[in-house]
């Protein structure tokens, strides 16, 4: 049972490092597509909490987004989030499909109001256009 405590403290340390390192790499790195990729999941973990609280998001939305935010928090992967670069790629698919699903059951708006990124990412994301021009 020990031995099973302590691997289980390994990986959510692993967990939470490699979710650091993400949150770090988006504050420290110049705007571009490395930033944006890298502030990709502190994104969409802001998005999900957002989502779930918003009266706004249909049930079957909010299920999906949950259930994508749970994935994302979870310690058992398809590719472990310790392997550099790729680890975070399931999450990623995850949370992307999710999101999709939600934008089909919700005004888009709803889902760019809890987007704390870059719009234009999302909105790649989902299959949009940004409208206005800034």
């Amino acid at each position: 049972m020990r031995d099973w405590l302590t691997g289980l403290a390994v990986a959510t340390a692993c967990l939470v490092a490699s979710w650091a390192v993400l949150v770090l790499l988006a504050r420290r790195l110049p705007p571009g597509i490395l930033r944006d990729l890298a502030a990709f999941v502190p994104d969409c973990v802001t998005a999900v909490r957002r989502l779930r609280r918003d009266p706004r998001v249909p049930r079957r939305a909010r299920v999906a987004i949950v259930v994508a935010g749970l994935w994302v928090a979870s310690p058992i992967d398809l590719i472990p989030e310790f392997l550099p670069v790729i680890g975070p790629l399931d999450d990623i698919v995850v949370v992307a499909l999710a999101l999709r699903y939600a934008a089909r059951q919700m005004p888009r708006q709803v889902l760019l109001d809890a987007w704390p990124g870059e719009p234009r990412l999302l909105l790649r994301l989902i299959g949009g256009t940004v409208t206005s021009s800034s």
